[in-house]
């Protein structure tokens, strides 16, 4: 006589009532590998933020360095340079601020061209590269001539807003340029 044998159950791997998605492998990345990661997308944006007004630039080139550092547990970059770091970052902010007054002030520009100038600046923005380099210039002017001064006077005023922003951004640029300098020093010598 044939033996009965009880059939196993049938599971499917398919349920027509809830979408399939295979299992996904966690990252398994390490803290350095992230801290790495982070380091080099804050320099990439410090950068970028050197030329846009909107991000600030030095700021994001300090926090990627010290990220770097950090990366490798301060071992090659210690304390020491981080503060130097700390004190560039601080002293690009006050070039950058005192270039903008120079230029301005230097070139009769008042309250109302300074305003005009950030306002402009931040309009600017919205239309690319062309319009950060002409912002603050057509900002300064309309300022100026808010504040009912002639053409020739608001012009002169527009330009020296344009000429302390452009050394205000040669600042920024070199103190980055100084602060990977020093960076690099420190971690390679």
């Amino acid at each position: 006589m044939a033996e009965v044998v009880a059939a196993k159950p049938v599971s499917f791997k398919f349920n027509a009532c809830e979408p399939y998605l295979p299992k996904s492998k966690p990252l398994n990345m390490e803290p350095p590998t992230i801290l790495w990661l982070a380091s080099a997308l804050l320099l990439i944006a410090g950068f970028a933020g050197l030329l846009l007004p909107a991000l600030p630039g030095v700021l994001l080139i300090f926090a990627g360095l010290v990220f770097a550092a950090w990366a490798e547990g301060f071992a090659y970059v210690g304390w020491g340079t981080i503060a130097i770091l700390a004190v560039l970052t601080v002293a690009a902010y006050i070039i950058d601020f005192l270039a903008g007054l120079f230029g301005a002030k230097r070139f009769g520009a008042g309250r109302y061209g300074v305003m005009g100038a950030a306002i402009g600046t931040v309009i600017g923005l919205l239309f690319g590269l062309p319009g950060i380099i002409i912002g603050p210039f057509i900002g300064a002017i309309l300022g100026e001539l808010y504040a009912q001064k002639d053409i020739q006077s608001a012009s002169t005023a527009g330009l020296g807003v344009w000429i302390g922003m452009a050394i205000g951004i040669a600042a920024r640029l070199a103190v980055a340029f100084v602060m990977v300098g020093v960076f690099l020093l420190a971690r390679f010598v």
